[in-house]
């Protein structure tokens, strides 16, 4: 269906937390405050890479109202960190890696002698020969970052024989594709508040995406039991996977714990610029060959990604680009190869998309140019390859049956936009642009298809679950190990919770993001959260039921087959309340609760990393190029999404507009441009991220819900989809426009503009194309 407020009825909700943000109300994680707090701030490298030959912080710790200065012989526990490979220095003993690398920390009493302190601090460095580039790093003679070399990660996955098989093809065309570094830019920067209990434990106030392995990870560093540590981690003012990995927390626990006092961290942009995680840069290469009738038969692929100086999920990032370097096609013969390499570059690590983005823009750009080279509509030629129902993943893997690529493909394929793209005339003047006598600005339009996986893939540790009881207040407690970091997953939760028990909204409590009060269920992340709950109240549903209503019989003297829950209570078949919610707490006989423990759906083929549910987007874009300025501007979308049913209408449009404008910047503006490991954007003054004036007003989504007969795995996850197809849609609309290729990301102005032939010397009708 065509998403909108219009057609979703009355199932357009106004979000629990929208209020008090749209108000300013909500009180975030880095607005708290506490009586007696002390202000954290962490001394960082000013060097790229070198050796650290001496640490001295007497100054500081001379310095009155400063009550805690720590150094890495501070860290009673393990000095190390990392979600899936911990080999980042809480703070550096020897050596720094990356210009934001930790050396030391402050707490003092307030933010101007905390920083004042830090200047006390002296650190002698012997600078050491920077890795700047993946290709450096690989090279025989460079400098080592690690005892293991440079290499993070290698991957590889072959089928058939590409080698041969390209002898078959009529049409090849061999590309590299360049990716940029790209920022979160989440308006909340990292940050947090940190207690340290009377009873010896911690409290940890901070955005995370991820409480518990926040918590296990802290457990490792402070070398204390994992529940002597609370992680409150909701609400958060954005992440998009750069709140995955642990930030400010090693330090604020540190400090707290050695003052004895409560200690809030709040990064600036500036120190977040420097010290936070990025999209991977990505050099791709593919080569992709086809026969006469448009068939794809071989496809090559290398992939080359800058993890820069630390692991955090650089390899599972790596993996999941490997995998979805097919994309949603049947090729006979391929042949993929990735690898990620150390540098002195910063962090690269967790961003929305998980490395899809950067292949899928190299993969589409392809299936464009095979196009052109054989005279075949673009769209065309997607649907003759695209994979069936049945098929089986880009690894061979079983997958869940799915119709989505070609429920995408035909829905794009009947949109205005691509009925507009068939029309000849579009290309050339834009009357609506310029108006009449307005050559400068081209019209062109493109369209993508893209395939993306949920859930963390075969191999890794992916658990789900959740819990229902009813509390004292007689309220429907719902509890999951999830946060709120935008993505809208409290009203999602509060629409299934309604849906399912026929309640009113002032009969739930919502519980989320608190170690002491959540199960485990999980991470927020891999666009999982939403699917996990839809699955774990699917479970819970009927034994909660079941209880609520045996004791309700108990209470009513009615047989539970004649009773049902519904607003405020339980209900007769009649329609009658009988009982309310609160009357049913204070007097069972029992406590009404249920708990559910599972793990998120993996292909039962032991492939590391293969992912087993899918979600399908295609879209079409409309873009206006200014020859003059070389500025491309979008101007209109349309995205068809293929996820199963829609829990949340207001949240998944809010979701794809989202992540389509998340890719817009990657696109046409973003990049953290950084020379021999020094950042040239360090602030938003420089770094470009899209505003509401950059945004295309005209926004359609076609949200596909039908699903195979027999799945039993509900909707999938929106979070990423929308951003992952994004790019190549643009760049297959600039060509249209003006018939130039794009295969370096954010499209460069002056590039577009460096061969002007190619624009005011072709053929248009500028007469008829002024009159549409």
């Amino acid at each position: 269906m065509l998403l909108d407020k219009d057609t979703a009825g009355g199932r357009w909700h106004v979000r629990p937390d929208g209020p008090d943000k749209v108000t300013g109300q909500l009180t975030y994680l880095t607005d708290m405050q506490l009586p007696g707090m002390l202000v954290g701030k962490i001394l960082r490298s000013t060097y790229a890479h070198a050796i650290i030959i001496r640490i001295d912080t007497k100054r500081a710790l001379a310095l009155a109202g400063v009550h805690a200065v720590i150094t890495h012989q501070d860290v009673p526990g393990m000095n190390r960190f990392g979600i899936a490979f911990p080999d980042q220095p809480v703070l550096c003993e020897d050596r720094v890696r990356y210009i934001g690398d930790a050396v030391a920390a402050v707490a003092a009493e307030t933010e101007e002698l905390a920083d004042y302190a830090l200047s006390l601090i002296e650190v002698t460095y012997e600078p050491l020969p920077v890795v700047d580039s993946p290709e450096a790093g690989l090279r025989e003679d460079a400098p080592q970052l690690h005892p293991e070399g440079n290499v993070l990660h290698r991957t590889e996955y072959a089928r058939g024989n590409s080698g041969n098989a390209f002898a078959e093809c009529v049409f090849v065309t061999e590309n590299t594709y360049l990716t940029p570094r790209q920022m979160h830019a989440y308006m909340e920067t990292e940050g947090g508040l940190f207690i340290p209990e009377e009873d010896g434990r911690l409290t940890v106030y901070a955005a995370t995406q991820h409480g518990f392995k926040d918590q296990m990870q802290l457990a490792r560093i402070l070398a204390i039991p994992e529940a002597d540590i609370r992680v409150v981690s909701s609400p958060i003012g954005g992440s998009f996977g750069g709140k995955d990995e642990l930030n400010i927390q090693s330090f604020g626990a540190l400090l707290a714990l050695k003052s004895g006092r409560p200690v809030k961290i709040h990064n600036s942009r500036f120190e977040s610029v420097r010290s936070g995680l990025k999209r991977h840069p990505m050099k791709v290469t593919m080569k992709t060959g086809m026969d006469a009738s448009g068939l794809l038969i071989a496809h090559e692929v290398s992939i080359v990604a800058d993890t820069g100086a630390y692991a955090t999920l650089g390899a599972p990032v790596l993996n999941f680009s490997t995998e979805h370097a097919q994309g949603p096609y049947l090729i006979p013969h391929v042949s993929l190869a990735g690898v990620s390499v150390y540098t002195n570059n910063g962090v690269s690590g967790e961003f929305r998309g998980f490395g899809g983005n950067q292949v899928i823009f190299a993969l589409e750009g392809q299936l464009d140019r095979l196009a052109e080279l054989a005279g075949l509509e673009p769209w065309e030629l997607r649907r003759r390859n695209l994979r069936d129902t049945d098929s089986p993943g880009p690894y061979d893997q079983r997958i869940v049956p799915t119709e989505g690529a070609r429920q995408v493909w035909e829905s794009v394929a009947g949109s205005k936009l691509m009925a507009k793209r068939s029309d000849k005339r579009l290309s050339g003047i834009s009357a609506d642009a310029g108006g009449p006598g307005a050559p400068w600005i081209r019209r062109g339009i493109g369209a993508a298809i893209a395939m993306h996986g949920s859930g963390l893939g075969f191999g890794l540790p992916d658990p789900a679950g959740g819990r229902l009881k009813l509390n004292a207040e007689g309220k429907l407690e719902v509890a999951f190990g999830y946060e709120e970091f935008g993505q809208g997953l409290l009203a999602s939760l509060q629409i299934m919770m309604i849906e399912r028990f026929g309640c009113s909204k002032e009969d739930l409590e919502l519980v989320i993001g608190d170690t002491a009060r959540v199960p485990h269920s999980g991470s927020t992340t891999a666009s999982r959260a939403t699917s996990m709950m839809w699955q774990s109240l699917s479970r819970l549903g009927p034994q909660f039921t079941q209880q609520i209503l045996h004791q309700a019989s108990l209470l009513t003297d009615l047989s539970a087959d004649f009773l049902s829950t519904g607003q405020g209570g339980i209900y007769n078949k009649a329609g009658e309340l009988l009982i309310s919610y609160l009357d049913v707490a204070r007097q069972a006989e029992a406590l009404i609760e249920c708990e559910t423990e599972f793990q998120f759906p993996t292909t039962p083929d032991p492939i590391i990393g293969a992912h087993f549910l899918h979600t399908y987007t295609a879209l079409a874009v409309e873009v206006e190029v200014n020859l003059l300025t070389g500025q491309v501007k979008v101007v209109d979308q349309y995205h068809a999404v293929a996820a199963g049913p829609v829990v949340n209408p207001m949240g998944f449009v809010g979701q794809i507009e989202g992540a389509s404008n998340m890719a817009l910047g990657f696109t046409l503006t973003e990049d953290a441009v950084m020379n021999e490991g020094l950042y040239k954007t360090n602030n938003l003054d420089t770094y470009l991220i899209p505003t509401i004036k950059d945004t295309p007003w005209k926004f359609e989504l076609d949200a596909i819900e039908a699903l195979p007969e027999g799945d039993a795995f509900g909707p999938r996850g929106v979070g990423e989809i929308g951003t992952v197809a994004v790019a190549p849609a643009i760049t297959a609309a600039v060509y249209h426009a003006v018939g130039k290729w794009v295969s370096q990301l954010p499209i460069r102005p002056e590039e577009l503009l460096s061969d002007q032939p190619y624009a005011w010397g072709r053929e248009w009708d500028h007469e008829t194309t002024a009159s549409n």
